[in-house]
């Protein structure tokens, strides 16, 4: 439900507009203020996870999103509801931060990549149902609705969680860095919103003092944690090069995703044709040839080299991007879209697990919850950056068809860059399973 709710909104922002008397332009607040919760809380709340219960900051976090998406629905005012939307982003950010450690817990070593593909077949999922969703539920109710059905599951995952979640073997202790914490959220959310402004076309101006004073903060903030036995932002872990390399790799490939999934419809509905609801339609089997291969992806790594694996998986979505970049404009038929968007779905399936095995391999068991965090944070910055670059590439291009070449072809590109760096790890890997 905190992946969904990402989401879910989009689709209602027209509606939020009209039923709570605000403009087009503030509505997108809605959307903002919940990621910008998110981005400032994942890696201070990952140290906590590390410090004290990675179960504790699941639950709370559960507790926090399902209290605050019933005060989401019964908000009777913009400002009511937008500071809802903030506790929400809070609640997210407290399951988000911990969820790759928990996976870790839960699952015994020999089948930790089949609890990693779960996860991220789950995220894959509830991305590509959003809008769906949306669209079905203010189909037949209210927009309150939007909200209220995330309160039974959070109770139903409070209380299994409470049940079953297992503690911390080996828990960190010792003091919370609160100075830390306060940079990493003004970095993280003064970058985070320049890049928004500038992707939503808002204030240059603005935009670019925020980038300066957020770039600022974060360069004492980078300092500071070297100075730190256990780093809020895992500088530690960077020493890693397979660590290092797992980050890189998963921001260059949500780039190039979201590089994809933004430009896409644009071709397909303005160059090529099609309604909106058949754009949504062929959007389709990228998010189900993804949610069939991360699983299959989790067993096979168990047994084969998941760098080598992610390497194949970035090969295949780059020869996706390419493919659809080689499209006409004109007389192009919906098989020809399809199969060549599942082919993307089922590359980015064989990379993202395998990726975050990796990962995982390269960390101290007591530093997993700042890993998590970080890839966490590293799909978000990936995802922001690429909607920014996206719309900086429409507003320089004559047309939306080269436009949506361009962005094809950088897609295709970055792919390669992470495909590259796979092949690096795998060849390093073996040694590192040890650390498991």
């Amino acid at each position: 439900m905190t992946v969904l709710d990402s989401t879910l909104v989009n689709v209602a922002l027209p509606v939020f507009a009209s039923e709570l008397g605000v403009s087009d332009s503030a509505s997108v607040w809605i959307v903002t203020i919940y990621q910008l919760a998110i981005t400032m809380l994942l890696l201070p709340l990952s140290a906590v996870g590390d410090l004290y219960s990675y179960r504790r900051n699941f639950l709370c976090g559960v507790v926090i999103f399902t209290l605050s998406s019933l005060g989401c629905a019964m908000a009777q005012s913009f400002p009511a509801f937008i500071i809802a939307r903030a506790f929400q982003g809070i609640g997210a950010a407290g399951v988000m931060s911990v969820n790759i450690a928990l996976t870790r817990l839960i699952y015994p070593r020999q089948f930790l990549a089949r609890g990693l593909a779960l996860n991220a077949m789950v995220i894959a999922v509830a991305t590509a149902a959003g809008p769906t969703l949306a669209g079905i539920i203010l189909s037949f109710a209210s927009w309150h609705w939007l909200f209220l059905i995330n309160i039974p599951f959070g109770f139903i995952a409070y209380f299994i969680g409470r049940a079953k979640l297992p503690a911390n073997p080996n828990p960190g202790g010792g003091k919370f860095d609160w100075l830390s914490g306060i940079m990493n959220a003004a970095t993280f959310g003064l970058l985070f919103y320049a890049f928004g402004n500038l992707s939503r076309k808002g204030d240059t101006a603005t935009s670019v003092i925020l980038l300066a004073v957020g770039l600022l903060i974060g360069v004492f903030y980078i300092r500071r944690q070297f100075n730190r036995k256990k780093p809020m932002l895992p500088v530690d872990l960077f020493r890693n090069p397979l660590y290092s390399m797992s980050i890189i790799t998963s921001v260059c490939s949500f780039i190039a995703q979201n590089l994809a999934m933004i430009s896409l419809p644009f071709l397909f509905l303005s160059a090529l044709g099609y309604s909106e609801i058949a754009t949504g339609l062929l959007m389709t089997p990228w998010s189900i040839a993804t949610v069939i291969v991360s699983p299959l992806a989790g067993r096979f790594v168990e047994r084969h080299n998941p760098g080598l694996t992610a390497a194949v998986g970035m090969g295949v979505y780059m020869s996706g991007m390419i493919l659809l970049g080689l499209l006409p404009e004109s007389g192009v038929s919906v098989g020809a879209i399809v199969w060549r968007m599942a082919l993307c779905g089922i590359g980015f399936g064989l990379f993202q697990t395998p990726n975050n095995v990796v990962m995982v391999i390269a960390t101290p068991t007591e530093r997993t919850g700042s890993a998590g965090g970080m890839q966490s944070t590293a799909r978000l910055v990936g995802q922001t950056f690429g909607a920014t670059v996206v719309t900086l590439i429409f507003a320089l291009a004559p047309r939306p068809g080269i436009s949506v070449h361009i962005c094809l072809g950088l897609a295709a590109a970055l792919a390669a860059v992470a495909g590259i760096l796979s092949l690096f790890r795998g060849a390093n890997i073996r040694r590192h399973h040890s650390s498991l």
